[in-house]
């Protein structure tokens, strides 16, 4: 399913064995645009510790009967005895090193694809594809949703508004789309963009450039948080934009 970040932010973190905190933030890759760490603020138990949880581990989002919680397949023990990492330091190559080995996850910065030898995110260890080369094939970046929120939106012949909200899948652990405001052009009014549709992105300026015009996107199906993500909607907005979902490309893929 599709999920807002901040509609996941606070959700219950579950362990094999006990609960683990909440969920804090989410680190994405400036790429592929997928979710690569989920943050777990831990209260009391890891005082000082960034904890993070990679998809590998994720398991199933729950929203039934209230519950509002993510399964994590780890012990406390496997977690509070992995790679530590400072809460006030930033995500450094050794660290993800150290991590992806202590786990024995397959390291997605070596290989041609999005999960490095996998197009799609394999949790099942059976079916990992094996290679002996541990290079990195890819240079990548991690930036905070929290960091990102806020981000200049800006179209063809202008700015359109800000970044608000990203919009996740839970099965791939990929932004599926920007949920930008556009609070001062069309009072009100919230839209849709995907991330493949982004020309470029300015980090030091903190703004984000879309190949699209703001009459196209004034013209877009309008978001609203009173109805789930249906395939019928997106069917909708990628008609729209003129644009190939990306649930054919992924079929494709297969």
């Amino acid at each position: 399913m599709l999920y807002a970040a901040k509609t996941l932010e606070g959700h219950k973190l579950d362990s094999l064995d006990g609960g683990i905190g909440s969920v804090k933030e989410f680190y994405f890759d400036d790429q592929h645009w997928i979710v690569r760490y989920l943050v777990a603020d831990t209260g009391n138990w890891l005082p000082g510790r960034q904890v993070l949880i990679s998809p590998y581990a994720l398991v199933a989002v729950n929203t039934e009967a209230y519950k509002d919680q993510i399964e994590v397949n780890l012990t406390r023990k496997q977690i509070e005895d992995g790679p530590s990492l400072s809460s006030d330091r930033p995500v450094s190559q050794q660290f993800e090193d150290n991590y992806y080995g202590y786990y024995g996850w397959p390291m997605y910065w070596t290989g041609p694809y999005t999960w490095g030898y996998e197009r799609n995110l394999v949790r099942d260890r059976t079916k990992w594809k094996k290679s002996t080369e541990i290079k990195k094939t890819w240079n990548h970046h991690l930036r905070s949703t929290h960091e990102v929120s806020g981000y200049h939106i800006h179209a063809t012949d202008g700015e359109i508004g800000h970044v608000e909200d990203f919009i996740i899948d839970d099965n791939t652990w990929t932004i599926r789309y920007l949920l930008i405001n556009t609070l001062n052009w069309w009072p009100g009014k919230k839209v849709l963009v995907s991330p493949q549709w982004i020309e470029r992105v300015s980090w030091d300026e903190s703004k984000v450039f879309i190949n699209l015009s703001r009459d196209v996107i004034k013209q877009s199906p309008e978001y609203t948080e009173d109805f789930l993500l249906t395939r019928d909607y997106e069917i909708g907005l990628h008609r729209h934009y003129n644009r190939k979902g990306y649930w054919i490309d992924e079929l494709e893929a297969v």
